[in-house]
């Protein structure tokens, strides 16, 4: 929904994190007799919006976050004259009367300070580069928001704060140009602030156990769902899988610059990538291998292995019309010899177009069958692809599509990483699971005999799969 009003400073696109949820009164920050407490209000705020680019809206009464169109808003305080260790400091920001939404949006620290009220648009737009200090929920009418950003705000210093949403009902903020409604910073020294705000939700991290996440189908400029996957990403400890079609819309240099670096860049070195065919609208595939480097493997193969914990990790190159998959040919005697000389019990692969898939806009893939094959023969256990722009899971079958649950592959297609979403057409035999309405990300806890996986779901979204099985 566009909504026709002024509006301001939003930090903006995209949303989502289970990291942080914090809307209190201000009733509830209330310091002991000896601390000593500062009120200052912003330098700047802002937002900027993706079907306005060149505008600037620094002068604007309000600030939004908001999905459509997309909005991210800005906010920089500087914090000077403080004698005494920070004890405490909460992020104030008003609803205004008519700015209320069921997603009060997603808030993160930035390490661009540089930028101006007056001179940011979209085009120029700093990144929302850092931690998560909170993910709202509903917000009112004429409610003052805090957010705990005392982990942030640590001493004297400038600093900046970015909003985004998933929400395409947008939560409408007062900017410093309302006067007494401006946003504030409200810093306590002295003594630590009673009571403290605790999270009520956070991720379950793994003990020990190596841990493969990630999705395919990612980046897109136009949409806010890269910025929603990240944000999990945020929250989530492990190798990431960015399973091709990484930078929309044609894997360029420029499209990782303005799209895939503001969102799963933050990620970039845990990142183990497998290239999709968008990356190819580039010729080699240049933007995507220079981009991610030595991680991306041989320019000329774009596959590759790794280890973790008890398991082999195969990122595979399934563009057979560019690199061959048929049987006999370079990539898969790789592949073979790959396999036989792996020593760890469990092994896993990932690349981007899926052999088995009920998805609307994709059939399944025969060409990569020959891949399929070979790990088949090596009792391989998981393959994650993309391709189709929703979340599939099959039963374990063999490379023809027989069920076999006592050798069999599960395939899983995970292309739900920020592009637009697709539908399903005729769902293929062995079809377990399906959605197309909920960007999100596979998390695939590596166990020393067995795994375990998970859907994780954008904020605000329910879907979620999960289950285990042993290793062959």
């Amino acid at each position: 929904m566009f909504r026709h009003r002024a509006v301001k400073a939003g930090a903006a696109v995209t949303a989502v994190s289970a990291m942080i949820l914090t809307v209190f009164s201000l009733s509830s920050f209330t310091p002991t007799a000896s601390a000593a407490t500062t009120t200052l209000n912003p330098v700047g705020d802002t937002y900027v919006q993706d079907t306005t680019p060149s505008t600037n809206y620094g002068t604007a009464a309000n600030f939004t976050v908001d999905n459509s169109p997309v909005r991210h808003s800005f906010l920089k305080f500087n914090v000077s004259g403080l004698t005494e260790a920070v004890a405490g400091a909460k992020l104030r920001i008003r609803v205004t009367s008519s700015g209320n939404s069921s997603n009060g949006g997603t808030w993160k620290s930035m390490t661009d300070t540089t930028w101006s009220e007056t001179g940011v648009t979209w085009n120029n737009k700093p990144i929302i580069d850092g931690a998560t200090v909170a993910s709202l929920g509903s917000v009112a009418n004429d409610q003052w928001v805090e957010i705990d950003v005392t982990s942030v705000v640590t001493g004297n210093g400038t600093y900046s704060f970015g909003g985004t949403s998933t929400s395409t009902n947008g939560a409408y903020y007062d900017s410093r140009e309302s006067g007494a409604d401006a946003p504030q910073m409200v810093i306590t020294t002295g003594t630590a602030p009673s009571p403290t705000p605790t999270p009520t939700t956070s991720s379950p991290q793994p003990s020990g156990d190596p841990v493969l996440v990630g999705a395919g189908d990612i980046a897109n400029c136009g949409t806010a769902g890269d910025e929603a996957t990240a944000n999990l990403l945020d929250g989530i400890t492990g190798t990431v899988m960015a399973i091709g079609d990484t930078a929309y819309p044609d894997g360029k240099a420029s499209d990782y610059t303005n799209c895939y670096q503001q969102s799963w860049g933050r990620h970039k070195a845990r990142t183990r990538p497998a290239t999709g065919n968008h990356e190819y609208h580039t010729t080699g595939a240049a933007g995507y291998f220079n981009y991610y480097g030595a991680s991306a493997g041989d320019p000329t193969k774009g596959y590759y292995s790794f280890d973790l914990g008890n398991w082999h990790v195969v990122a595979l190159n399934s563009n057979c019309s560019i690199v061959s998959c048929s049987a006999g040919s370079t990539q898969e005697q790789w592949l073979r010899n790959d396999l036989a000389a792996n020593t760890k019990p469990c092994t896993v692969a990932y690349w981007h177009h899926p052999r088995y898939t009920s998805g609307s806009s994709h059939g399944p893939n025969t060409a990569v069958k020959p891949l399929y094959q070979a790990l088949y023969d090596h009792n391989a256990e998981v393959i994650v692809t993309g391709h189709n722009h929703n979340y599939e899971r099959f039963k374990p079958m063999d490379a023809n599509g027989t069920l076999d649950t006592t050798r069999g592959i599960r395939q899983f297609v995970a292309g739900m990483g920020g592009t637009g979403l697709g539908g399903f057409g005729t769902i293929q035999p062995n079809s377990e699971v399906r959605n197309s309405s909920t960007w999100g990300v596979l998390k695939l806890t590596l166990h020393a005999n067995s795994y375990d996986w998970q859907f994780v779901p954008e904020a605000g979204k329910t879907f979620t799969d999960s289950g285990t099985n042993n290793c062959h």
